[in-house]
């Protein structure tokens, strides 16, 4: 996924060892679903790539469908672009095989209801398509809405041109936005001085939600297994998601 600024994604990044070692991250402010998401409001769940949605924020929407919140998720694109030179999958296949993998994940989380609006747009792409998912978004908004955003800093392009798109939209709009770390574990270190740590909070997640996440992560089986046709690894190999399974999410607010 290379290098956007100076935040760098390669090799095996830092270890959820690590992690799970520093103070700091347990220190982190506990905050409860329904308070990010007040009685009334909506989720709108802006996912660059399908599985964004569950491996950033799964539990809560969890957490807020149980609780009666509507939840929306906007799917900028449809994942075809994570194999390039596959000779197992062509991106039309893959993004088919993609959507399908969504599908099954939502069924998963027991979020099966909870609607997906397609963008379509170019995977690996966003940032020269910046203009359109603005447009896109300003479309999709309405008063009372609460977005739930890939940061604008996470390291993956279309993470942060999702989180740029976002955050103009709801300044334009007046809209709270929250943001959401997915690759920032894999580029930071513990008390990483580009991460505005402050401003990040944990939500816990029950057992069974966990399983649930899982389940649902496993769902995405062309992310998580291997394609015999290219080197290396799966996209999300067993040490990246030892990073987005904890018993937190977290969220910038």
């Amino acid at each position: 996924m290379g290098l956007v600024g100076n935040r760098e994604i390669r090799a095996e990044g830092t270890p959820e060892a690590v992690w799970d070692a520093w103070p700091g991250l347990h220190a982190l402010t506990a905050v409860d679903a329904t308070t990010l998401l007040p009685h009334g409001c909506r989720a709108v769940v802006i996912a660059p790539h399908p599985d964004d949605e569950v491996l950033a924020c799964g539990g809560l929407m969890r957490q807020w469908t149980d609780a009666g919140r509507d939840v929306v998720v906007v799917a900028v694109t449809d994942g075809g672009g994570s194999h390039t030179n596959s000779r197992r999958w062509t991106p039309t296949t893959l993004e088919a095989a993609r959507r399908a993998e969504r599908q099954a994940a939502m069924q998963e989380m027991g979020l099966a209801s909870v609607p997906v609006l397609g963008l379509q747009l170019p995977d690996g792409g966003v940032t020269g398509t910046e203009a359109a998912l603005h447009r896109a978004l300003t479309a999709v908004l309405r008063p009372g809405d609460v977005v739930f955003a890939t940061w604008r800093l996470d390291g993956h392009p279309d993470h942060e041109a999702t989180g740029r798109a976002a955050a103009d939209c709801c300044a334009r709009a007046g809209l709270p936005l929250i943001e959401l770390p997915v690759w920032m574990w894999h580029w930071a270190e513990p008390g990483d001085p580009r991460v505005p740590w402050h401003r990040l909070a944990r939500v816990r997640l029950d057992p069974a939600q966990r399983e649930a996440k899982r389940r649902a992560i496993a769902a995405h089986r062309t992310q998580v297994e291997a394609d015999p046709t290219l080197p290396g690894h799966a996209v999300l190999p067993p040490w990246a998601l030892a990073r987005l399974t904890r018993d937190h999410e977290f969220v910038f607010v």
